[in-house]
């Protein structure tokens, strides 16, 4: 069948990476916008559900500069959180009983904050609002491809319908299971947890102050993130037969049990949300580009949640894509072609594989209980909150404004 009106990129997947991928690179911020299909196997955008994803995302200080360039910040604003304190404790002692060995408190100025708390709902209806007001943007929903040609010029995919659409370059954000990656033979480095991740949202009686807790517990860490009022994002890590039965609990017993992990320096605490549980990995792409296909977030790379970094991760790949295609473009040079997506994976498979090699060691070192672990562990986390230094360097990490950052990070115009 001929193909029909070419793009000049093919993203596949609609979800929070495919969507700002498509306004990164066809919004107003590229002084050349690239006509771009998004193409998803779930609903149009009109008829999206929102509200089906109970996590929330830790925006850091470059991630939500990003989000104000691409013209999206401003509708998830008033629903974000800024943290305005962050404790880390050693969890062995019960919920009401966990001193903080380290402390990070935020200077209190307009936009000093290192991260925000914000709904993955909130932000998909931001995101959704402006890829429709975007001309550059089409979206296909309800559309599963069968076929992948990477080897045509342009790029081919043909859908379980029979349509064919090509550009010279495809864009994989179609997830960890990412068929898109797997038609390119593009293999993966994974390893499993035996850990599974429980993610909801709780209101409680008294307010939080904006204060973020990372409790690291035996069976893995246990984060209470501040949201926007009485109301806080949890992604709580248990053993997987642990977890498993944690879900198959009437609601009250779920509850008591979360109680016991939660404590009750929030007063009364009830669930705000549907709760739900995933098996913890980590799984990295042995390449992060194919001939005319480059892979961007959790198509790339999983990692554990331990320090909420997954999305941000995917935000530094869409802006690197974007500084590389922008630079490509206005030289006239093929945006698909090989020297552009080299260029993309120098970018960001090494600070890929170093954050995915942090998260990991922190979830080890922190799930294990033998004594002299544990006492070494105390005594480094007490180190870093009496070394300002030490502490200011961690805090550049967490915000991720340290290393060499794309324009879109910075704010910057192409």
């Amino acid at each position: 069948m001929k193909s029909q009106q070419p793009y000049d990129a093919i993203i596949i997947g609609g979800g929070l990476a495919g969507l700002t991928c498509g306004l990164a690179l066809s919004g107003d911020y590229l002084s050349i916008p690239l006509k771009t299909l998004i193409v998803d196997a779930g609903p149009e955008l009109a008829s999206r559900n929102t509200t089906a994803d109970a996590r929330g995302s830790a925006i850091t200080k470059s991630s939500r500069t990003m989000l104000q360039t691409l013209g999206v910040w401003d509708a998830v604003a008033e629903q974000a959180q800024a943290f305005e304190k962050i404790i880390v404790t050693d969890g062995k002692n019960d919920a009401d009983n966990r001193p903080a060995l380290l402390s990070f408190l935020e200077a209190g100025e307009a936009g000093s904050a290192s991260a925000w708390m914000v709904e993955n709902a909130t932000l998909l209806s931001a995101l959704i609002g402006k890829v429709q007001q975007t001309e550059q943007i089409s979206f296909m929903g309800n559309t599963a491809i069968d076929t992948f040609d990477f080897s045509a010029s342009p790029a081919r995919v043909t859908t379980t319908d029979g349509r064919t659409f090509s550009a010279p370059l495809i864009i994989a954000a179609d997830g960890r299971n990412s068929r898109a990656r797997q038609a390119a033979g593009i293999d993966t480095v994974r390893w499993d947890y035996d850990q599974s991740g429980i993610a909801m949202t709780v209101e409680h009686e008294l307010p939080h102050h904006g204060r973020a807790e990372e409790h690291f517990r035996e069976a893995g860490p246990f984060a209470i993130l501040p949201l926007s009022g009485n109301r806080s994002s949890i992604v709580w890590t248990e053993q997987s037969k642990d977890a498993e039965r944690l879900m198959q609990l009437p609601e009250p017993e779920f509850l008591d049990e979360f109680k016991q992990r939660f404590g009750s320096h929030l007063g009364e605490v009830k669930l705000a949300s549907d709760h739900a549980a995933w098996p913890l990995s980590v799984q990295i792409a042995r390449t992060f580009i194919g001939q005319r296909l480059a892979l961007i977030g959790d198509a790339a790379h999983v990692i554990h949640p331990i320090a909420g970094l997954g999305f941000n991760l995917g935000l530094r790949d869409i802006a690197a894509l974007s500084d590389c295609l922008g630079d490509h473009v206005r030289r006239g040079l093929d945006p698909g072609g090989q020297s552009c997506l080299k260029a993309y994976e120098e970018w960001r498979r090494a600070d890929t594989i170093m954050v995915a090699a942090a998260c990991d060691g922190l979830n080890r070192l922190f799930s294990n209980a033998a004594l002299p672990v544990a006492t070494l562990r105390q005594a480094g986390l007490k180190l870093v909150d009496r070394l300002p230094p030490l502490k200011a360097f961690f805090m550049d990490q967490a915000a991720g404004i340290a290393g060499k950052q794309p324009r879109l990070l910075r704010g910057e115009p192409d």
